[in-house]
């Protein structure tokens, strides 16, 4: 007698879920009722599209959760979204903010940024910022001091037809493409401030020759003391690099003169070199500003966190960076902005003070 085995229960096979399926710009264009050419432009902020259509073909990428391929879109475009902000600009501080600035303007939006130093002063310069361009098909560039006044790598964009903004203290290119420091005006002021506190013996600490905005802040701070009836002397103006350890060397020269001879106030072209003035000063024995007052430029955050807080004159660089990508997603939109402008402002702290008699 044999016993029938049970019966096993049939195995249920589990079929992986079905993938969902991909929306795609056509879709879209289908769902809407228009064409691929208007949900592309919907998708890039054209100026082209009614309102009403715009917001019917975003409510329907929002619902469907459609997200466009990035690489399909640069293709099209044959550019990517990528803007560089190509700088050589030694205070970090500057760059730190300036990326900020650019970085507030870009977010939400498709676009990235892409940080490149460099150096101008090497021999291959242009040919690496040609090839740079080239290889990354770049959609726009923001260009600080002083990269922002070299012609040539402003042709080299152009040729690319890659847009541009250039940040400069003057105007050196059409108003869509420029953004305005007036550093002149902000030295005079500082000038202006150091003289009615009665000082006369006055040093300059300048930026370096190669930078624009050391000419001008230089131009702008004897114009302001010749308000005065003061004259600069050229045996007090001593060149730095725009850094900390630059201030620092500036400083030591100017303080180790006899006291017939030396400052009793210091104006140095950026808040990296006033800080070092700060260091050289008390190393030497000198408290500020009972025997130095000390006058910066830029009003990065560090010149209200050094102690005494630094007296300079501010230069809204986040704000700056800020404009400069708002004028190249306003290029991307076929909209032309007017001239941009920002005014320096002086910032009294308590690194300076009337001269002791």
């Amino acid at each position: 007698m044999t016993r029938d085995k049970p019966e096993r229960p049939a195995l249920r096979v589990r079929r992986p879920p079905r993938d969902k399926v991909k929306v795609t710009i056509n879709d879209i264009a289908r769902l809407a009722s228009v064409s691929k050419k208007t949900v592309s432009r919907v998708i890039n902020d054209s100026p082209l599209v009614r309102e009403q259509t715009r917001e019917k073909v975003k409510l329907i990428i929002a619902e469907h959760g459609f997200a466009p391929d990035p690489q399909a879109r640069a293709l099209a475009f044959r550019r990517s979204f990528l803007i560089a902000l190509i700088y050589d600009n030694p205070s970090p501080q500057y760059v730190v903010n300036m990326q900020r600035g650019i970085l507030d303007t870009l977010d939400g939006t498709s676009f990235q940024l892409i940080v490149r130093p460099c150096d101008r002063g090497d021999p291959r310069f242009h040919a690496s910022m040609q090839a740079f361009v080239e290889q990354q098909k770049l959609f726009g560039a923001i260009l600080p001091p002083s990269v922002s006044e070299d012609q040539e790598l402003a042709d080299i964009l152009a040729d690319a037809s890659c847009p541009y903004v250039r940040i400069a203290s003057v105007p050196l290119d059409e108003a869509h493409s420029m953004i305005r420091t007036h550093d002149s005006e902000g030295a005079a002021a500082a000038a202006r401030h150091i003289a009615t506190l009665g000082h006369e013996r006055i040093a300059h600490i300048r930026g370096p020759s190669t930078f624009r905005s050391s000419h001008e802040r230089l131009r702008g701070f004897t114009d302001g003391l010749a308000e005065f009836g003061l004259k600069l002397d050229p045996k007090l103006v001593l060149e730095g690099g725009y850094t900390f350890e630059s201030g620092v060397a500036c400083a030591q020269q100017l303080l180790e003169r006899p006291p017939a001879l030396r400052p009793t106030a210091v104006f140095a072209g950026n808040d990296e070199m006033a800080v070092g003035v700060y260091q050289a000063a008390r190393r030497a024995g000198f408290g500020v500003p009972e025997d130095l007052s000390i006058v910066g430029y830029d009003d990065t955050p560090m010149a209200s966190r050094i102690w005494p807080p630094l007296t300079t004159v501010r230069l809204p660089i986040r704000e700056m960076g800020k404009a400069a990508a708002a004028l190249l997603i306003n290029e991307a939109r076929g909209e032309r902005t007017s001239f941009i402008a920002f005014q320096p402002e002086m910032i009294v702290r308590q690194s300076t003070a009337p001269l002791r008699k």
